[in-house]
């Protein structure tokens, strides 16, 4: 079993409930209301600056050049278009980006996490939150992938931006570097990685569960 399936699967509850939730199958229906929509987006946001320096502090730490391309290229994605889609779609649903939202506790949880990581000058603890963040969105998205054309843009690129040919390369160079790395790491190294992803998977299904509410206050 590759390592990063072994890692899914240690994580199988959360993952399942994270990827099969009900709130992004309201988002692929296109019944989730604009108000929950909005609320999700401008929380989703606040992720950026976050996941720029983590996913630039994983380029910086690749072994190698051919390693870094592919993660360079997704950053540009990232700054350019993704962040792009956040814009119009926080705009057309009647919000706005400045001031930004405050942050939910589920929210600043998961910024504190990707800063931890980004911050560890570990590669392997890097990648263990990029892959989750990641692989958890292309796991619920790709289902839906056919439906995305017939939903407002806000919902349609949403979903459009995490499937397809190009997303699914994107959580296949991941998956791949966290693989090539896990047999070189110590075992104590492999219980943390273990535990960074564990993490990061229980507040991707925290920060559902928290989108459906709507981010009241706990």
């Amino acid at each position: 079993m590759r390592p990063t399936d072994r890692l899914k699967s240690l994580n199988a509850a959360n993952w399942q409930a994270a990827t099969r939730h009900a709130f992004t199958d309201q988002l692929a229906a296109g019944t989730l209301s604009d108000a929950r929509m909005l609320a999700y987006l401008r929380q989703d946001h606040l992720f950026i600056e976050g996941f720029v320096r983590l996913l630039a502090s994983a380029i910086a730490h690749a072994p190698s050049l051919p390693d870094a391309i592919p993660g360079a290229r997704f950053l540009g994605l990232i700054c350019g278009p993704e962040n792009t889609y956040f814009l119009r779609a926080i705009e057309a649903l009647g919000g706005e980006t400045a001031p930004p939202a405050p942050a939910h506790p589920v929210t600043a949880e998961f910024q504190g996490l990707m800063q931890q990581a980004a911050q560890s000058g570990r590669y392997a603890q890097m990648l263990a939150v990029l892959v989750v963040a990641e692989w958890s969105y292309l796991d619920w998205a790709a289902p839906h992938a056919n439906k995305a054309r017939d939903l407002p843009f806000w919902f349609g690129e949403w979903i459009a931006l995490h499937s397809g040919d190009g997303f699914e390369g994107v959580v296949a160079y991941l998956r791949d570097q966290l693989d090539a790395v896990w047999p070189g790491l110590s075992p104590e190294e492999q219980r943390a990685v273990e535990a960074t992803f564990a993490h990061a998977t229980r507040l991707e299904r925290a920060f559902f569960d928290a989108a459906l509410a709507g981010y009241r206050a706990p």
